[in-house]
């Protein structure tokens, strides 16, 4: 049985580690081609292992996403080695320091919006330029973008990172609008609390409930390849007139 993206060419940012990877080896088992790009050389070399080791097909590719130069190299090295680019998902981010906005560094709000927003806006960019050039079926081509509920919603505590997925949304609207004649469909998963490293200052923790920061529907954290089977589904035929949607992954936290 064919699987929801088999055969496609998919390229993956933030690979190296949590919703990156997961979504990673569910473009594998659901039969896609992978590009797993991550800042971290040695993480990106490992998600790709793990997917040779399922019997799938994976390159690692080593990218900053903030450096317009390495973005335009990563989508060029995907079309070289597989022929194409189907499908992306631009999941690199930082999460930055707890603090209110009167006390947030100015160099940690920079760096947090230059990876999460412009990050995202280079590699769009990139891959909207490649898909414009294929002569592939109209519609075969996905975007999916990584924002979060905090792009959905305030959360005091992060502000950047508030700010910055705020901003992805908006991103993927825009492109999404843009787009859509020309068979190209861009989405944005927007996560609640995942267990990853990254989102670790705010996971349940069932033993101490005083402690926890925040409350889903769900009560448990959720997990990364639960979020990545979100992304290979908007990447796949099954959602064919799904775009421009940021999809809530979130456990029911604003519900």
């Amino acid at each position: 049985m064919a699987g929801l993206v088999d055969g496609k060419v998919a390229l993956v940012t933030g690979a190296g580690s949590g919703i990156g990877r997961a979504t990673a080896l569910e473009f594998a088992r659901e039969g896609a081609l992978v590009v797993a790009a991550d800042i971290d050389s040695g993480s990106a070399e490992e998600t790709a292992q793990l997917i040779k080791d399922l019997g799938g097909e994976s390159k690692a590719f080593l990218v900053d996403v903030t450096d317009e130069f390495a973005v335009s190299n990563m989508v060029d090295f995907t079309v070289s080695e597989y022929g194409r680019l189907d499908c992306a998902h631009n999941n690199a981010g930082i999460l930055g320091p707890l603090s209110d906005i009167a006390n947030y560094p100015r160099e940690a709000y920079d760096r947090v919006l230059d990876v999460n927003v412009t990050g995202v806006w280079l590699s769009l960019q990139a891959e909207v330029r490649q898909m414009l050039k294929q002569e592939t079926p109209h519609g075969s081509h996905t975007i999916v973008n990584t924002s979060s509920v905090a792009g959905l919603v305030s959360n005091h505590e992060i502000p950047a990172y508030t700010v910055s997925k705020h901003a992805v949304v908006g991103l993927t609207t825009s492109a999404a609008q843009s787009y859509g004649k020309q068979g190209i469909r861009v989405n944005a998963v927007c996560p609640a609390l995942i267990e990853t490293k990254m989102s670790m200052p705010f996971q349940i923790d069932p033993d101490k409930p005083s402690t926890t920061r925040v409350r889903q529907a769900i009560d448990r954290n959720g997990q990364a390849k639960e979020v990545a089977a979100a992304v290979v589904w908007l990447s796949s035929p099954a959602s064919s007139f799904v775009t421009g949607t940021p999809l809530r992954v979130d456990g029911g936290a604003l519900a």
